[in-house]
């Protein structure tokens, strides 16, 4: 996985990348939690996909890193949001060990409305038992800002 920073800088080890900014936050004094979260766009017959890892420094505002990727495939909205969690679960699961070595809180944020009304919530109890399931913590739209606001300008 190809990984950057917002300004766009290659990361060579998203995991070295992770554990270097833990490190440098916390010389500096600062708390962290990481919010991991992934947004989708279906452009024609192409479904683009970003992740981002948000760190929040309390009080201090944040930064974050980002991969892109695009997927070939037609999906059912249900199918992507799901798609959508898996990335998410995936790298907060490469992560998760580095972040509790370092004491540092982990949210998996899903692009999913928690209100009946709109489509995206066809997939909210899947995803909500796939996040529960793997152990991590996570929030839903409105709240979910990692995934429906970072993310979501970034496809």
């Amino acid at each position: 996985m190809k990984w950057r920073t917002f300004n766009g800088e290659q990361i060579l080890s998203i995991k070295d990348a992770v554990e270097q900014a833990i490190v440098r936050e916390q010389k500096a004094g600062n708390r962290l939690k990481v919010c991991i979260g992934t947004d989708s766009q279906v452009y024609s017959s192409n479904t683009e996909f970003a992740t981002v890892i948000v760190f929040l420094r309390e009080k201090r505002g944040g930064f974050m890193y980002v991969h892109t990727e695009s997927a070939q495939n037609r999906m059912s909205l249900k199918e992507r949001m799901i798609t959508e969690v898996a990335k998410s679960i995936q790298i907060a699961y490469e992560l998760c060990d580095l972040l509790d070595q370092y004491d540092v809180d982990l949210e998996v944020h899903a692009d999913i409305n928690s209100n009946p009304q709109f489509e995206s919530n066809v997939a909210l109890k899947e995803a909500i038992g796939y996040i529960m399931g793997m152990g991590f913590a996570f929030k839903v739209k409105p709240d979910a800002f990692a995934s429906s606001s970072c993310a979501d300008k970034l496809v």
